[in-house]
């Protein structure tokens, strides 16, 4: 009997061993230099990758050494004018598909139709993978006006940014985002001093987004706790979403060792964790950038159900 493909287990899976084979414990997938940062699009739509899609194609990414961020399905390439190589391998993603069923009520056993979403497994292909479809030369940016884009986005959300000690990190007693001085940041081998800068002000925004009167994610976890290394995991990755969207190269925070290897153990014993953990954080990039709608990502479940999953998961069920 052919054992049923497993989407959750198979991306899991993937994004799993990115973060094992790569070196160094402080440095995750999307923070890889070499690696195209650009949130992944879809080369015949146009259209933005969201949720665990992002973390799979920046893996595959990754292993593959693509500098591409253009994606597609066999046939669209084929609709483009390209055709995928002989020989190479897709990478899976997910995508929500509405299907109705007749729910049958307990109490009077007469069936109503209602809209359920469910995920699905496709494959896609880089633009590395194609022979006949020429990549556009990539935008020179320039730095200054993508540090101005930077500072119009953290203003345009109203959060209060106080500057002053040495740790960066949401205060939800006085809803407010505590930061080191601008020059006590430095850079890095992907990232300028400034850009470090502007990456930590996504994570902690990312946290920000989660108040109680906002997108409402549980913040109280202790530090070791599954619900500390899920809400952190939201804000790194929400903040990687956000500085591929305003193009700014994301520095390796230094307390990703602190939690990595409990997010691993999370991840390894249920692998739809991750899909709730990228769909939250894409809900949060979106709220921040004024979208204004909170969407199922791509984790195939309502929000309601992740919600459900995410509860269970901080209380160890």
């Amino acid at each position: 009997m052919r054992e049923r493909f497993d989407v959750h287990a198979e991306i899991t899976k993937a994004i799993i061993a990115a973060i094992e084979n790569g070196p160094g414990d402080f440095q995750l997938p999307w923070h890889r230099p070499g690696v195209c940062l650009e949130r992944p699009k879809n080369a015949v739509t146009g259209h933005r990758y969201s949720g665990v899609n992002i973390l799979a194609l920046w893996a595959s990414g990754m292993e593959r050494g693509y500098e591409s961020g253009l994606w597609a399905s066999y046939r669209q390439w084929r609709e483009l004018g390209g055709q995928v190589k002989k020989g190479e391998k897709g990478t899976v993603i997910v995508f929500c598909k509405e299907l109705t069923v007749e729910v049958e009520d307990e109490m009077t056993g007469d069936a109503t139709p209602e809209t359920r979403l469910f995920a699905r497994a496709s494959r896609v292909f880089n633009a590395a993978q194609v022979d006949g479809f020429e990549l556009a030369a990539p935008e020179v940016k320039d730095p200054a006006r993508v540090l101005a884009a930077a500072e119009a986005f953290v203003d345009a959300t109203g959060v209060v940014i106080e500057h002053g000690g040495s740790s960066a990190c949401y205060i939800p007693a006085r809803d407010i985002i505590q930061m080191p001085p601008r020059e006590r940041f430095t850079g890095t081998d992907t990232s300028s001093a400034t850009e470090s800068y502007y990456s930590t002000v996504c994570h902690e925004l990312t946290h920000w987004s989660g108040a109680p009167h906002r997108l409402d994610r549980e913040l109280s976890g202790r530090f070791g706790s599954k619900s500390y290394a899920m809400e952190e995991l939201v804000a790194e990755l929400g903040s990687a979403f956000l500085c591929a969207d305003l193009a700014i190269s994301p520095a390796p925070r230094a307390d990703h060792a602190a939690y990595l290897a409990g997010w691993l153990k999370v991840a390894k014993e249920d692998p739809r964790a991750l899909f709730t953990v990228a769909s939250k954080a894409s809900q949060a990039a979106s709220f921040l950038q004024g979208n204004g709608k909170v969407s199922c990502a791509t984790s195939g479940e309502s929000n309601i159900r992740q919600d459900v999953r995410l509860r269970r998961l901080r209380h160890g069920t």
